[in-house]
């Protein structure tokens, strides 16, 4: 049995777990558990505090960033006001080099003194308007600016600032309830918005040679309303009449130098004819009153013949840049997005400002162009560019413009149809007249109401509610509308508002001057049915920019079918290319300020006015002064100082330099020999086929 070996005793079993009973622990086993689980929920908490920490939510981002902007604003604004006042002007000319004299200076230097008084008479939307009764929405808003300044209650309160902001739809005048006047003034036109000026610049610069305010006025006047209407309501040309001769009569006898800008050079025109005509309709002046007290008329970008910027802003309430913007997110300008509904309410609002039809185009085909010609055809939209704004710029024998070398600049025909001003579809504006099938849409019947069942488009009423389908198809199928019969596109698609305004404007061409008619003051601002003064010393000057492409005439298309849409939008699809680069999303574009086309700005002072014409028969001399666009070279010079687009030439120095002196006394013979000219305005002239 020793071979046998003896079995293993089973292992242990292991030792029963501590009993949960707390009562049989003891308190120093107690005490020490307790202390574990506080010290793992720290960690715990802490991690999760990490992870949080860790994590960067949208709302932190945002804090962030504005904290950032705000903290770098401080620190600028306090870096600028502790900041010596020369030092700007010292980092721009060490970046730029020596900055020129401001015109002002210069001519202080020269020994310019003030002389004849100075009157500004500002354009559309640049003068200031203030409210004096209202609506209880607009509470707290007693003599606030709805109009310039920094426009806050279009943030604030949108609906009511264009409530207020509109006129009466049927007579043009005050809504019920509500009155907003012009601010007066100096302050009224120097700037637009902080920062952004319009009169400030040429303001300063008459001081430096001696003006101050009793020998400058500023004849503000209410931008919205037609220019008789002005009188109506507020009795400024009576104002305007007097102001005239307390400063000629307070500055020993010398005449005044009248400088109207945009919309402004019409305004004056109506002045000129109506401080002449006899009472009630005119102002009782007499035959001689302009040549007792106006020794110059310097018009600034002056839309003497209409602009065809106009007929987009009455079509469908765009020009270009809006028409981009409404490419760029459809429907958000013109849709029930966030219930802004903006272009209606903009048509809404501008349809009851009459002004705007002053600017309709005048004188039809016979200025604008047919179907198959136009003054500017050929023109190049890349042209030779001149030195500087202070080269002249002479005709050969036929009128064609020289460069500063004396080359003859010629351009190369593009087949721009410009007579076409609204084309439906880019084909129809390059197709040949004789292939373009025409529906005439004057006597289609309008129904079919797109405005039947929804609400919210019935509460911002336009014309187009009671146009309906049927109209709108039929404006779209008569293809293309020349100068002539976009007056009856207008009548057709806005009856009331063109009844409004054929009380105060009209738009042809006088057969006879001396018929009784013409004595009528919607005629007194269209330069083609009305004589100037009989004043032979007086002076009439057309000063304007050139070398920017400006809006000339335009390719439409019908907007999507949606009940509240303005039916009709610029299609920005149609380019030309770079054989045809005049044609930029839906517009085709020609010489001018950006806003006025040189054709409109110096037609009348190039030929309809210039020697004794049936429109200026007194022979009043007249000089065409172009400023050669040149955009400023970097930030530091603001605007710049050579530039002629349509509010900036306003700080031009050349501009502001021809201004001074002709109010210090000097002639228009005295500027360098009269006109400067660097665009093809003679040459277009002489393509235009009027009886002078």
């Amino acid at each position: 049995m020793a071979m046998l070996r003896r079995r293993k005793a089973p292992p242990a079993p292991p030792p029963p777990p501590p009993s949960e009973d707390h009562s049989s622990t003891s308190p120093v086993a107690s005490s020490s558990k307790a202390e574990v689980n506080e010290t793992e929920k720290a960690k715990a908490s802490e991690k999760v505090r990490k992870e949080r920490k860790g994590r960067w939510s949208c709302l932190d981002s945002c804090c962030w960033l504005v904290g950032v902007i705000c903290s770098a604003w401080w620190l600028l604004l306090l870096s600028y006001n502790a900041m010596p006042a020369s030092f700007p002007q010292y980092v721009t000319e060490a970046i730029t080099g020596p900055l020129p004299d401001p015109p002002g200076v210069k001519l202080q230097k020269e020994g310019l003194k003030a002389k004849h008084p100075v009157v500004f008479v500002p354009g559309i939307v640049t003068g200031g308007l203030e409210l004096w009764e209202g609506h209880q929405c607009a509470d707290g808003l007693f003599r606030k600016r709805l109009w310039g300044g920094t426009f806050g209650e279009v943030y604030k309160r949108p609906l009511c600032w264009v409530e207020h902001m509109s006129l009466d739809n049927e007579t043009g005048l005050d809504p019920p309830g509500i009155r907003v006047r012009p601010v007066t003034g100096l302050v009224a036109a120097d700037y637009f918005a902080p920062g952004y000026f319009v009169w400030a610049v040429l303001i300063a610069n008459l001081a430096r040679i001696g003006y101050e305010e009793k020998t400058m006025y500023m004849a503000a006047y209410d931008w919205r309303m037609s220019f008789q209407n002005t009188e109506v309501r507020d009795k400024t040309l009576s104002r305007i009449k007097s102001n005239i001769e307390l400063m000629v009569s307070t500055n020993g006898g010398r005449k005044v130098v009248v400088i109207p800008h945009s919309m402004g050079v019409l305004y004056f025109l109506h002045f000129m004819k109506w401080v002449e005509a006899p009472a009630p309709m005119g102002g009782g002046g007499g035959p001689n009153w302009c040549a007792d007290h106006i020794k110059a008329v310097m018009n600034i970008g002056g839309p003497f013949l209409g602009v065809p910027k106009a007929v987009a802003g009455l079509f469908s309430a765009e020009a270009k840049d809006v028409a981009v913007a409404r490419a760029i997110a459809p429907g958000v300008l013109d849709s029930d997005f966030l219930g802004l509904q903006t272009l209606r309410h903009v048509m809404r609002m501008t349809r009851t400002w009459d002004s705007t039809m002053s600017m309709i185009p005048k004188g039809g085909d016979t200025i604008w162009g047919g179907f198959d010609w136009s003054p500017e055809g050929g023109y190049e939209c890349n042209p030779k560019k001149h030195k500087n704004n202070d080269s002249h710029a002479s005709k050969d024998g036929n009128g064609a413009s020289k460069d500063v070398d004396g080359e003859t600049v010629k351009s190369q025909s593009q087949s721009v149809n410009y007579g076409r001003i609204v084309s439906f579809g880019k084909h129809i504006a390059e197709t040949p007249s004789a292939k373009i099938q025409q529906i005439d849409f004057r006597g289609a019947v309008k129904g079919n109401n797109v405005a039947h069942s929804n609400a919210s488009c019935r509460e911002i009423w336009t014309e187009y509610h009671e146009l309906g389908w049927a109209g709108i198809k039929a404006v779209a199928d008569y293809k293309a509308y020349t100068a002539s019969s976009l007056l009856d596109l207008l009548h057709f698609v806005a009856p009331k508002m063109m009844q409004r305004g054929s009380q105060h404007f009209s738009y042809g061409i006088a057969d006879n001057l001396d018929d009784p008619k013409y004595m009528h003051h919607k005629y007194w601002s269209n330069p083609l049915e009305t004589k100037l003064p009989n004043a032979p010393d007086m002076e009439i000057y057309s000063l304007y920019g050139v070398g920017i492409l400006t809006e000339r005439a335009y390719v439409y298309k019908l907007s999507p079918s949606a009940e509240c849409y303005i039916p009709f939008q610029i299609d920005t699809s149609a380019n030309g290319g770079h054989q045809q680069n005049c044609l930029q999303g839906g517009v085709y574009l020609a010489d001018g300020d950006e806003t006025v086309p040189v054709l409109s700005a110096g037609y009348m002072c190039a030929k309809g006015w210039r020697g004794k014409t049936r429109f200026n028969p007194s022979g009043i001399k007249t000089y065409v002064r172009e400023y050669n666009h040149a955009p400023p070279a970097n930030l530091l010079e603001g605007r710049g100082t050579q530039s002629g687009a349509h509010v900036d030439i306003m700080g031009n120095f050349a501009l502001i330099e021809d201004v001074i002196r002709v109010a210090a006394g000097a002639t228009g013979e005295d500027l360098g020999g009269g006109d400067q000219v660097y665009s093809d305005i003679f040459k277009w002239s002489e393509k235009i086929n009027l009886r002078l």
